[in-house]
């Protein structure tokens, strides 16, 4: 049986990019959001081989700790053309210092390298797997994903992580050149476009909504 979110929740994450986005989506519900980094939890290893594990693994380690509700986002971006890579390792790409910009260039250099060029060769998504996880070991687990190509150069300073590169199914733009309303916003002032925002509507569905 689903669980309904109430109170006080841990966002299990120390990326800037992702608090604002989870606070935002969090905000409309009256739940009171608090990171991992503001009551000085420390990241665990993320070592499962899918989004959805290692979302769990950081939830459970985040509830286990604080000794609340705790809600983590596992993302990243899949190549078709790089046999999906980055995938899982989507962050690690950018190494220690989070140089998006370098993951990125990485990123072009290796579908040039395989002759990627024309847009139907560069099909990538970003995938979102959310994990709400209680002190007791309930767990809520949802996933969704965003398609589109990679553009080159990046466009946009909007977003973080591969964002500029990354030009969703129907627009014109990239999410670097989208607003927050735009990119994540739900409706009706936005079209829940994003893969975490599409995730958080199936989490919404069956743990924040009153029925």
């Amino acid at each position: 049986m689903h669980r309904q979110i109430e109170g006080r929740l841990v966002i299990a994450t120390h990326n800037p990019g992702k608090l604002v986005e989870m606070r935002e989506l969090l905000a409309p519900h009256g739940v009171e959001a608090v990171s991992a980094g503001e009551l000085g939890l420390g990241e665990p290893d993320e070592t499962g081989e899918t989004f959805e594990t290692n979302a769990r693994i950081k939830a459970v380690a985040a509830a286990n700790a604080a000794q609340l509700p705790a809600f983590a986002d596992d993302s990243g971006i899949v190549v078709e053309a790089l046999d999906g890579a980055p995938g899982i390792y989507s962050a690690r790409w950018a190494g220690p210092g989070k140089d998006f910009t370098a993951a990125m260039t990485r990123i072009e250099r290796l579908l040039q390298e395989r002759g990627a060029t024309s847009p139907e060769q560069r099909r990538a998504h970003f995938v979102s797997a959310l994990c709400v996880a209680w002190p007791d070991g309930h767990i809520e687990e949802v996933e969704a994903r965003v398609d589109g190509i990679l553009v080159w150069p990046p466009r946009g300073t909007a977003g973080f992580g591969y964002d500029p590169m990354f030009q969703p199914d129907g627009h014109d733009r990239t999410f670097g050149e989208m607003t927050a309303v735009e990119k994540h916003g739900l409706p009706p002032l936005g079209l829940g476009l994003s893969h975490r925002a599409r995730a958080f509507v199936k989490l919404s569905e069956i743990c924040l909504d009153r029925r």
